[in-house]
C-alpha cells in the first residue's frame, strides 16, 4: 500500500498538532541553508550546531578552542531564552572538534556553563565546517518542565 501526500493530509485532519516555534539568531547562514538557530515544538527545544561566529559576523577568537566553545555556548544561550526556556533546561550538548585532541579546552568552557546543569554530553571530531577557522560548533537539545 502507497502512501500519499493526499492521504497524510487527511489522516492529519482534526489531529492537534505542537506549535512549532523557530528562533533565528541573525546568522546570514540561516535563510541560505534554509535552517533556524533554534526550533521549539512544544516541550523539546532543539538547537542546531552552533558555530564561533562574533556578533559583526567574523570568526569569534580565531586559533582558540576555548574561546571559539564559549562563543558557541554564548549564542546557544541565547536561543535557549529566545525559545522561552531558561538554560538549566539544556539535556544534551553535542561537541564538535576538527581535532579532538584539544577536548580539554573545550570541556573546559564547557564545565563553565554546565558545571550545575550537567547535560549528557558527547565528543566527537570531525573532518571540517563550512569556515576553516572555526574550530569547534556546538549543539544542545532542551525538554521544558511545561
Amino acid at each position: 500500500m502507497t502512501s500519499t501526500r493526499a492521504d497524510y493530509v487527511e489522516s492529519m485532519k482534526g489531529a492537534k498538532v505542537a506549535m512549532r516555534k523557530l528562533v533565528s539568531s541573525g546568522s546570514p547562514f540561516e535563510p541560505r541553508i534554509g535552517f533556524s538557530r533554534a526550533v521549539r515544538v512544544g516541550q523539546i527545544v532543539a538547537i542546531s550546531g552552533t558555530a564561533p561566529i562574533a556578533a559583526d559576523g567574523s570568526v569569534a577568537c580565531p586559533g582558540d578552542v576555548y574561546g571559539q566553545t564559549r562563543r558557541c555556548l554564548e549564542i546557544i544561550a541565547d536561543a535557549v531564552v529566545d525559545a522561552g526556556l531558561s538554560f538549566d533546561t539544556v539535556v544534551r550538548t553535542r561537541i564538535m572538534l576538527t581535532d579532538v585532541s584539544q577536548w580539554e579546552a573545550a570541556a573546559r568552557a564547557h564545565g563553565e556553563f554546565f558545571a550545575t546543569i550537567r547535560p549528557a554530553t558527547t565528543f566527537v571530531e570531525v573532518q571540517g565546517f563550512i569556515n576553516r577557522e572555526w574550530l569547534v560548533e556546538v549543539e544542545a537539545d532542551c525538554v521544558a518542565d511545561r
